[in-house]
């Protein structure tokens, strides 16, 4: 399958280099470049790609809002935020946003390439311990109000299910899960997969954002 990708960043230059690195792969096709939020948008919609390198820092619709609108409208698409540190403010909100994870801007090549692979696959870059750490830091950002607990879509879980998704949201492994509630971790990888199809979430990282979110874990 090749992994279809769009680029957005409104420096040319950055542009061109990520053009040339993926090109050299053989199961990678970049489709189309954006300047600019409000254009990667617009071809995301008319392109549907696999995968959107988003910079954040861009003029008009910054690609904060410009994800926000990608995920909403563009199911099959993932969305990978470029920023400059691992606990970027930007890199919380993108993560809020929709983002199925966050990538340096001085990652390596082949990190660029493993991400990708990654999000086009249905998993997420940024590990749980990095998004908890993310949550944490700007907790303040996340809603005080206690009814965001009643959320509908908690009903819909089990009570193991509510237990598997609390340790996702604590950064532990499928592993560590494993072994802290006694199950085979096959078992827990298919309780977090019907986590994600009744919650409806793209990945992991998702669900640990809705369990901040939500109140059913709480910054510490």
């Amino acid at each position: 399958m090749t992994i279809r990708i769009l680029l957005a960043d409104d420096e040319p230059l950055l542009r061109m280099a990520f053009t040339m690195v993926l090109e050299a792969q053989p199961d990678m096709e970049p489709v189309g470049e954006a300047g600019d939020g409000a254009e990667a948008v617009r071809l995301a919609r008319q392109l549907n790609p696999d995968v959107v390198l988003m910079d954040v820092r861009m003029p008009g619709t910054d690609g904060i809002e410009a994800t926000a609108r990608i995920t909403r409208d563009c199911r099959q698409a993932r969305v990978l935020i470029l920023t400059t540190f691992d606990l970027d403010e930007h890199a919380f909100t993108g993560l809020k946003s929709g983002a199925s994870g966050f990538l340096l801007k001085n990652a390596l090549p082949e990190e660029l390439l493993a991400a990708i692979r990654s999000v086009a696959a249905g998993d997420a870059v940024v590990s749980p311990r990095i998004t908890r750490r993310l949550l944490e830091n700007f907790a303040h950002q996340l809603p005080a109000d206690r009814r965001t607990v009643e959320d509908d879509r908690l009903e819909r879980l089990t009570a193991r299910e509510r237990e598997v998704l609390i340790e996702v949201a604590g950064g532990l492994s499928n592993v560590e899960i494993a072994a802290a509630l006694h199950l085979a971790e096959a078992t827990v990888k298919t309780h977090l997969n019907r986590i994600l199809t009744k919650l409806e979430l793209r990945d992991r990282v998702q669900a640990v954002v809705f369990a901040y979110e939500t109140r059913l874990v709480r910054p510490v």
